[in-house]
């Protein structure tokens, strides 16, 4: 007897469909197609909505709000530049003439005054702040660096001098510079800045250099240098953005003085530029020709607009990690 294995599959019973209908079946098959979703490129507006989010927008339109409020009166003081007398003493609110007058800027640079005042600040400022900023920093790091009996107590004695106003030097400090008879010269404004002048600048620059690691000097000691060949190849490159900080500053405050000045030289062939547009600033003067004021006076911020450009990169490093340390 012949065995039969269960597992053996049984055969499958044969189609009883022809060739043509098995053919119309795999055609139907092979037609149909899954639907997929059809992918639309977001538009402009869309993506940015999705790249800023709502602070972000926030954030902007606060600084642009800020900087359209900062920049309005320099657009305004350029404006009224290039107005006539008239416009420029209208109560109608225009912020550019209808016909800008290219004159105004022509008569200014033509009047010889302008030229020795805009050299005489630039003279001055120039002797500030290589003056200033050399003592300062070499203040800074005997306070910061070196180590030397009472050097705590001489620092809080100068941090001191801030609370006192500048206003009540202002009669000793012309005594004195009338013995040395420096008045009628540039001398009291320009030699005192080698000295180290104002407190405030010696804090900056001394947290500033309290951050930097005291293994570089250990290491340049070890190699022979001395200090003071540890301050001008270690200290001073390091302390850029700091010097940048302090270099604003003063050139902003020497350069927009008027009391010193004013007070000290005396005579029109030393006077500055402040001096220069407050002289045209004639009250008793009708109409008073603004035009003439606001084009000296855009002349006159130029320099600080290139200086804050010039250094803005170590101005905001240095306002950024001037801390408190000490």
């Amino acid at each position: 007897m012949i065995e039969t294995n269960a597992s053996t599959p049984h055969p499958q019973p044969l189609s009883h469909k022809g060739r043509g209908e098995q053919a119309s079946d795999q055609h139907g098959r092979a037609g149909q197609v899954n639907p997929t979703p059809i992918k639309t490129k977001p538009s402009l507006i869309w993506r940015l909505v999705q790249w800023f989010d709502a602070r972000t927008v926030g954030l902007y339109a606060v600084m642009l709000l800020a900087s359209a409020f900062f920049l309005f009166p320099i657009i305004w003081m350029f404006g009224t530049s290039l107005k006539t007398i008239e416009e420029a003493n209208s109560s109608q609110l225009n912020l550019f003439p209808a016909v800008p007058q290219w004159q105004n800027y022509t008569k200014l640079f033509s009047e010889e005054t302008f030229y020795r005042s805009y050299f005489n600040s630039v003279f001055i400022a120039l002797i500030v702040l290589i003056g200033t900023v050399t003592s300062v920093c070499i203040v800074a790091y005997a306070f910061s660096r070196l180590e030397w009996k009472g050097r705590n107590l001489v620092f809080g004695l100068m941090l001191g001098t801030l609370m006192l106003p500048a206003q009540a030097t202002l009669v000793p400090q012309y005594v004195l510079f009338h013995e040395f008879d420096w008045i009628r010269t540039f001398n009291p404004i320009t030699i005192p800045g080698f000295f180290a002048g104002g407190a405030t600048l010696i804090f900056l620059m001394r947290q500033f250099m309290m951050g930097i690691p005291k293994d570089l000097d250990e290491a340049a000691l070890i190699d022979g240098a001395n200090p003071l060949q540890i301050w001008w190849m270690i200290i001073m490159p390091l302390s850029r953005p700091a010097i940048a900080t302090i270099t604003v500053f003063l050139f902003v405050g020497q350069w927009n003085a008027l009391l010193s000045p004013l007070l000290y030289l005396q005579r029109a062939e030393l006077f500055t530029m402040p001096i220069y547009v407050a002289q045209k600033l004639n009250l008793q003067e009708s109409p008073i020709p603004w035009q003439d004021i606001m084009a000296a006076s855009v002349m006159f911020i130029l320099p600080v607009l290139v200086v804050f450009l010039l250094t803005q990169r170590y101005f905001i490093q240095g306002i950024a990690f001037t801390g408190t340390k000490g």
